[in-house]
């Protein structure tokens, strides 16, 4: 049978050995069966630049070196990682696409994104998104050196998640209206993203026509995949050992 999986929001990092397991577990198992493996963002919990050169890194971009030998792997940026660039997928074979992207998926146009401009209720971030995507502040930052970049990190994620204890669920979650919006600006009836870690199967109207929006798991207590084939939609979860 002919699938394909789809994984967000790992944020892997080295003091999560078991999130690093399950998932080496499942590249060198479930995903050499698949026709594609997509990345929707947020593989690591932060992404410094691609001088960041460590033996962690190294390890995971092994990983998916040799499972692209078998299937084509794509990668798409997230909120934590989108200073990744081409250095490092193409040590990990992976593709980078864009943001968002539309693909035919067995006969389905699907929209696939990683998901946080859908969260637009959160205007503080919104405006960091637009900073952070733009063309100069990336290139400002990863031409600061490697030891200051590491400093900013750290209080950059200490101060997001004291940022995050404030705000209200429904800030953090899409709105509604603009997964609407931006279907229907792709003209597509499934839309497939992560970021908001609230892994589900939603139905909605879009186009005028009934719609489907899938949400990716995180990996923080389990590895959470998305397994699309034919006639099958399923979200699967995998268990730390």
């Amino acid at each position: 049978m002919s699938f394909t999986y789809f994984i967000a929001d790992l944020h892997l990092s080295a003091d999560r050995p078991d999130i690093t397991a399950c998932l080496m577990q499942f590249l060198e198992s479930d995903a050499k069966e698949a026709d594609a493996l997509y990345v929707l963002g947020d593989l690591f919990e932060v992404w410094i630049g691609d001088d960041d050169v460590t033996p962690f890194n190294t390890a995971i971009a092994e990983a998916f070196k040799t499972l692209s030998q078998h299937v084509p792997i794509y990668f798409m940026h997230g909120n934590r990682d989108f200073a990744i660039r081409e250095g490092w997928t193409n040590k990990a074979g992976m593709t980078l696409i864009n943001e968002p992207t539309v693909i035919d998926l067995y006969g389905t146009p699907t929209l696939i994104t990683h998901g946080d401009e859908l969260c637009t209720n959160d205007v503080a971030y919104q405006k960091f998104r637009k900073k952070s995507r733009g063309w100069w502040w990336p290139k400002l930052m990863l031409a600061l050196p490697l030891w200051y970049r590491r400093r900013v990190a750290r209080n950059g994620r200490a101060e997001s998640k004291e940022n995050q204890k404030h705000l209200k669920p429904d800030i953090m979650d899409v709105t509604p209206t603009e997964v609407i919006k931006v279907m229907e600006q792709h003209n597509v009836q499934r839309l497939i993203h992560g970021h908001t870690h609230r892994p589900n199967i939603h139905s909605l109207t879009a186009n005028g026509k009934p719609a489907t929006r899938i949400v990716l798991g995180d990996w923080y207590d389990q590895g959470s995949t998305l397994c699309v084939s034919h006639s099958n939609v399923m979200l699967q979860h995998h268990t730390f050992k």
